[in-house]
C-alpha cells in the first residue's frame, strides 16, 4: 500500500465518519426536500427528480473541497524544504482536533456555529449546485475536524493532483451514502431511527482515528506503515494510484 494509497483511504474513512456526524446525519431529509422542493411523501414518487437534484448538491460541496485540496497542497510544496516539520505540526494539529471531538479538550473556535442557514433556495437546478457550494464552505465545526485532518494530509502531499485526489475522495466519502440516502429516502429513515443513538459513538471513532493518523505522522510513521502494507495492495489498485 504505498502512502497516497493509505492517505485515500483515510480520506474515504473521514469522509462517511462526517456524513454519520451528530449534526449532519438528522439533518439529511431536510437538505433532501429543501433541494428538491418536494415533501417527504412525494420524493419516492419522483426519484429522478430527487437524484439530479441531489447529483447537483453533491458536485456544489466537492467543489469547494477539492479547490481547498488543491489550494492545502500548492502552499505545502511552497514550504517543500520544510516537510518534515509541516508533517509534525500537523500531526499535532490532528492529535488535537481528535481530543476535542473525544471532548477531551475544549477549544472555543471550534465551539461556534459557522453554518449557512438558507431559508430559501435560489430557483432550479443552479440554486441546487449553489447550496451544496454553501454547504462545502459554510458547514462547521461538523466538517471542520475530519475535514481539516484530510486538508493537513493534503499539504503534505508533493503534487497538487495528489492533494486533489484526497478532497474527491473525501467528497466521495460524504457524497456515496448522500445519495443513496436520496434514493432510498424511506429506508434512511428506518436506519437513522436505529442509528441515532449511537450518534456520539461515531464522534468518538473519529477522534480516535485523528489521533491515530497524528500520532503517525508526528513521528514519521505514516509512510513507513504504508510501506510495510505495500505488499497487501491489490495490483490494480496500486496502478491506480
Amino acid at each position: 500500500m504505498a502512502p497516497q494509497s493509505l492517505s485515500v483511504l483515510v480520506a474515504f474513512s473521514a469522509g462517511l465518519l462526517s456524513f454519520l456526524s451528530p449534526c449532519v446525519l438528522p439533518l439529511v431529509p431536510s437538505y433532501i426536500t429543501f433541494i428538491t422542493g418536494l415533501g417527504l411523501e412525494d420524493i419516492s414518487r419522483a426519484r429522478r427528480t430527487t437524484l439530479v437534484h441531489a447529483l447537483l448538491f453533491v458536485l456544489g460541496f466537492s467543489f469547494i473541497f477539492v479547490a481547498l485540496g488543491a489550494g492545502a497542497t500548492a502552499f505545502g510544496q511552497l514550504l517543500l524544504a520544510y516537510r518534515t516539520w509541516i508533517a509534525r505540526a500537523g500531526g499535532v494539529l490532528m492529535i488535537l482536533l481528535g481530543l476535542w471531538m473525544l471532548g477531551v479538550l475544549q477549544i472555543g473556535a471550534l465551539q461556534q456555529e459557522r453554518r449557512v442557514h438558507l431559508n430559501d433556495k435560489p430557483i432550479g437546478y443552479l440554486g441546487t449546485v449553489l447550496v451544496g457550494i454553501a454547504f462545502g464552505a459554510g458547514w462547521t465545526p461538523c466538517l471542520g475536524p475530519t475535514l481539516g485532518a484530510i486538508l493537513l494530509l493534503a499539504a503534505n502531499q508533493t503534487e497538487i493532483a495528489k492533494g486533489i485526489t484526497l478532497l474527491a475522495v473525501y467528497s466521495a466519502g460524504l457524497a456515496v451514502p448522500f445519495l443513496l440516502s436520496a434514493l432510498l429516502l424511506e429506508r434512511f429513515l428506518t436506519f437513522f431511527q436505529k442509528f441515532r443513538s449511537k450518534l456520539g459513538l461515531v464522534n468518538r471513532i473519529a477522534g480516535s482515528l485523528l489521533i491515530v493518523v497524528g500520532v503517525l505522522m508526528f513521528t514519521g510513521w505514516f509512510e513507513r506503515l504504508a510501506a510495510i502494507l505495500q505488499p497487501y495492495t491489490p495490483e490494480f489498485l496500486f496502478e491506480r494510484m
